[in-house]
C-alpha cells in the first residue's frame, strides 16, 4: 500500500520562505553590480514590449523589432539628457548676474547674523573658509567616488540597452524557463503570475510616465505665471525627479526657488515656488496618480515608504527608483505562494471596510469570531450569576 505524503506544517513552510527571501536579498546585495543594470533592463524591456509587439505585427522580424524599440528608447533618453544639458548651458550664460545677486543675498544674511547674534563678518567668513578647507582636504576621495560612479554609469549605458534587447528578443525563451523551473506548480498558475507581473510593472511604468508629463505641465504653468525664467526646464526637471517617490518634487522645488531668489526682487517668489510645488505634489499623490495608475499597483503608503527606505539601504539611489516596481512584483509573487499570502495581503491596499468606523466588528464577523466571542461573554456572565446565587 502506497503511503500518502504528509503535508508540511504551515510554520515550516513560512520559515523556509522567509529564509529563502533573506538569502535572496543577501545575494542581491553581493551581486548588485550585475543585478542593477539587469533590473533596469527588465523595466525598460517591459515598457518597450508593446512597441516591439507592434513592429512584429508589421512583419519586421523579432530581432529587428526589438532592436528598433531599444533604439527608440535610447533616442528619447538622449533627447531628455540633451535638453537638460542645453538648458544648463543657457542658464550658465547669465552666471555673472546670478552670482552678483547671490553675493548681495549673502551680504544681507551676514548683516542679519551680525545684528541678531553679534557675529562679525570676519567670523562668518572664517567659518566658511574652514568648511571649504575641510571639503578640499577630502577632495581626493570625492574625485575617486565620482570617477567610480562615472564608470558605473558608462557600464550601465552599455549593458542596459544590450540586456533590454536580449530580454525582448528571448522573452518566450525566458517564459519557458519559468515553466521548467516550477514544474511542481500548476503551469496555469505560473502563466497567470507572469502575466500579472507584466501587467503590474507596465501599469506602473506607463502610469509614471503619464503622471510625470502632467506634473511637468503643472509645474511649468505655475512658474510661468510667477514669471520665473526657464520655466520649462525647472518644471520638467522637477517632474523627472519623481523617479524618487514621495521626495522627488520636494527636491525639485529647491532649485527653481533658489533661482527665483537670485533673479527676483522679492523673496516671496521663492516662497511661491515652493508653495506651488507642494500643491502639485498634493494633487499628484491624491488625485492624479490614483486616477491614472488606479488599483493595478496596489501598495499601501506605509509599505511603499518602508520599501523605499529598504531599497535605498540596499542599492542606494538606484534602489529608491526600483523600490516600488520591485515591491509590486514581490506582492504578485507572494499572492501566488500560499505560505506567503498573508505578506502579500500586508503589502496591498486596505479594503474599504478596514477604514470604516465599526471596522473591528466587521472584521470579527468576516472571520466568524463575533458569535464565538458573544457566546463566551454570555457563558462568562452566566457563570458569574451562578456563583452569586450560590453565595446567596
Amino acid at each position: 500500500m502506497q503511503e500518502t505524503p504528509t503535508k508540511r506544517p504551515y510554520v515550516l513552510e513560512l520559515a523556509a520562505s522567509l529564509i529563502s527571501l533573506a538569502l535572496i536579498i543577501a545575494l542581491m546585495y553581493v551581486l548588485q553590480g550585475v543585478l542593477l543594470p539587469l533590473m533596469f533592463s527588465i523595466l525598460i524591456a517591459i515598457s518597450l514590449y508593446p512597441v516591439a509587439g507592434t513592429l512584429e505585427r508589421l512583419r519586421l522580424g523579432k530581432a529587428f523589432s526589438a532592436l528598433l524599440a531599444v533604439i527608440l528608447a535610447i533616442a528619447i533618453l538622449s533627447g531628455l539628457i540633451w535638453f537638460i544639458i542645453h538648458q544648463v548651458i543657457v542658464i550658465g550664460r547669465d552666471g555673472a548676474e546670478i552670482q552678483t545677486k547671490f553675493l548681495s543675498i549673502f551680504d544681507t544674511i551676514q548683516q542679519w547674523l551680525q545684528e541678531r547674534f553679534g557675529l562679525e563678518p570676519t567670523d562668518v567668513v572664517e567659518r566658511l573658509r574652514g568648511q571649504a578647507n575641510q571639503i578640499l582636504s577630502n577632495a581626493a576621495s570625492y574625485v575617486t567616488a565620482a570617477f567610480g560612479s562615472l564608470g558605473n554609469i558608462l557600464a550601465g549605458a552599455v549593458l542596459v540597452p544590450l540586456f533590454s534587447f536580449f530580454l525582448l528578443y528571448y522573452r518566450v525563451f525566458f517564459r519557458e524557463f519559468f515553466f521548467r523551473a516550477f514544474r511542481s506548480t500548476p503551469q496555469d498558475v505560473v502563466h497567470t503570475t507572469l502575466n500579472k507581473i507584466y501587467t503590474v510593472v507596465q501599469s506602473y511604468l506607463l502610469g509614471l510616465v503619464t503622471v510625470m508629463g502632467i506634473v511637468a505641465i503643472l509645474n511649468t504653468v505655475g512658474l510661468w505665471i510667477m514669471g520665473i525664467q526657464y520655466a520649462w526646464f525647472f518644471g520638467t526637471l522637477a517632474s523627472l525627479l519623481m523617479l524618487l517617490p514621495y521626495i522627488g518634487i520636494a527636491i525639485g522645488s529647491i532649485l527653481p526657488a533658489l533661482f527665483a531668489l537670485a533673479t527676483k526682487d522679492s523673496a516671496w517668489y521663492a516662497v511661491g515656488v515652493i508653495a506651488w510645488f507642494q500643491v502639485v505634489q498634493f494633487l499628484e499623490g491624491n488625485v492624479i496618480t490614483p486616477n491614472i495608475v488606479g488599483s493595478k499597483v496596489s501598495i499601501n503608503p506605509l509599505m511603499a515608504i518602508i520599501s523605499i527606505l529598504l531599497g535605498g539601504m540596499l542599492f542606494g539611489l538606484a534602489g529608491l527608483i526600483l523600490a516600488l516596481p520591485l515591491t509590486a512584483t514581490i506582492k504578485v509573487i507572494f499572492d501566488a505562494i500560499p505560505s506567503m499570502n498573508a505578506f502579500g495581503f500586508l503589502i496591498g491596499e486596505p479594503e474599504k471596510y478596514h477604514l470604516k468606523r465599526y471596522s473591528t466588528k466587521i472584521l470579527l464577523k468576516r472571520w466568524n469570531l463575533r458569535d464565538i466571542l458573544e457566546a463566551k461573554e454570555r457563558k462568562a456572565k452566566n457563570e458569574t450569576g451562578t456563583d452569586e446565587n450560590k453565595e446567596l
